[in-house]
């Protein structure tokens, strides 16, 4: 069969949606200043979607600080990869404070967090070790798994008794390949707000030889007595051996970092393809990535207005009867009974009637006969939105058990 005639008829679990929800439920355009309120296909709209924890998206002193570079420097400096011709003092400067922040003796700076964690996995890793990890792990660390040649093992979610039983079978094939055995899990999982059991994973080491891979994009800057993420939040950072976040969560911005002992970094850098066959982070993303860790590293307020706003949310949602499962994190997810045509049709509704806007999950993130509908607390966001979002979501509970949001076709609103 021709290629493109394959992928004509077998669209994939999203694509084959696409005429439907492309530019509502799939690529929509928030647009306006970033901030709680924003318009979408021209009204405004309360929003629950970006990833800008701490609101330093739009902070004056942000937006400031990357004018000045982008006039002081340009997009294009420095040019080339970062091994050839792309370093700067100011690329070791964010190094050094992001190592120092988080209690590690290096760190690596990374253009992108997705690609980076993957290339990490991929240059970590021989196909005589053996990887194993959450099943609950994000996108980045299953595509960065596959890219493994040796054995990979998989244990459900946080669940401590098949992880050990994985690192028995992990132990025995490593006896006799040699090899050793890398495992991987997440700070906050971005999906429903869980933490990674990283206290009792550390606690394992006592038992078993590994070392431990976390990727924590969700809990940097939002987790911990400081902000350094949900190791300090438990207590084990120094039991993490490799630390990982994103710039595109608590940080606003672009870019990602590896930290671990400077001997593990100095390998990264010398071994990690997306990064040495890759353009530098650009001077603008550095230079605002330091003025950002400076202010989340100075004004704890930030941190505190989220927490105050996460705690109205959640605390409100139980009290009116909701499941938001099991979150402990920032990131909140609401879960209601009912099929991916009743869960567009709860959306559209949300956006179009009481102009609430928020992500939509269905199958096949999640079973079947489950909705979910994540919102993202922000600093920025204030109790009259808290108020305003749990009466909407109030009312349409009442009409997804009343069956107004019955079928299972996909609802394709009017443009």
């Amino acid at each position: 069969m021709d290629l493109f005639e394959r992928l004509l008829k077998d669209r994939g679990p999203l694509g084959q949606h696409s005429k439907e929800a492309h530019g509502y439920f799939t690529f929509p355009k928030l647009e306006g200043e970033i901030a709680p309120r924003m318009k979408f296909r021209g009204k405004e709209v309360l929003t629950w979607s970006l990833n800008n924890y701490l609101g330093l998206a739009n902070h004056p002193e942000v937006r400031k600080a990357d004018a000045e570079s982008a006039a002081k420097w340009g997009l294009a400096y420095p040019m080339g990869a970062r091994m050839m011709s792309g370093n700067s003092d100011l690329h070791e400067e964010l190094e050094k404070r992001l190592a120092k922040f988080v209690g590690k003796e290096d760190v690596v700076l990374l253009n992108y967090g997705y690609q980076g964690i993957m290339s990490a996995i991929d240059a970590l890793m021989t196909r005589h070790d053996v990887i194993v990890y959450d099943s609950l792990s994000h996108a980045c660390i299953i595509d960065g798994v596959r890219l493994h040649l040796g054995k990979r093992f998989v244990y459900p979610h946080n669940d401590m008794e098949s992880l050990e039983k994985q690192l028995q079978r992990a132990t025995r094939i490593i006896e006799q390949t040699g090899g050793s055995i890398l495992v991987i899990t997440e700070g906050v999982f971005g999906m429903e707000g869980t933490t990674g059991n990283l206290k009792e994973i550390v606690a394992l080491k006592k038992k078993y030889e590994f070392r431990l891979m976390v990727d924590d994009a969700h809990g940097f800057g939002t987790m911990g007595k400081t902000g350094a993420g949900t190791g300090e939040h438990q207590g084990v950072q120094d039991g993490i051996d490799i630390y990982f976040s994103t710039f595109a969560k608590s940080m606003a911005s672009i870019g990602a970092f590896l930290a671990a002992d400077a001997q593990v970094c100095d390998f990264l850098r010398y071994n990690m393809r997306s990064q040495i066959f890759a353009k530098t982070l650009p001077m603008v993303l550095v230079e605002g990535a330091l003025k950002r860790l400076e202010l989340l590293q100075t004004r704890p307020e930030l941190r505190e207005n989220l927490w105050k706003i996460v705690n109205a949310l959640q605390n409100g949602l139980k009290e009116k009867g909701f499941n938001i499962g099991r979150t402990v994190s920032p990131v909140t997810p609401v879960f209601f009974q009912g099929g991916k045509g009743e869960a567009t049709k709860m959306a559209m509704d949300l956006r179009e009637n009481y102009n609430i806007f928020c992500s939509v999950v269905a199958y096949p993130v999640i079973p079947k006969d489950r909705i979910m509908l994540r919102l993202i607390p922000t600093a920025v966001h204030t109790l009259k939105d808290v108020a305003e979002t749990i009466a909407a979501f109030e009312e349409v509970v009442v009409k997804l058990k009343d069956g107004a949001y019955a079928g299972d076709t996909i609802a394709v609103p009017m443009v």
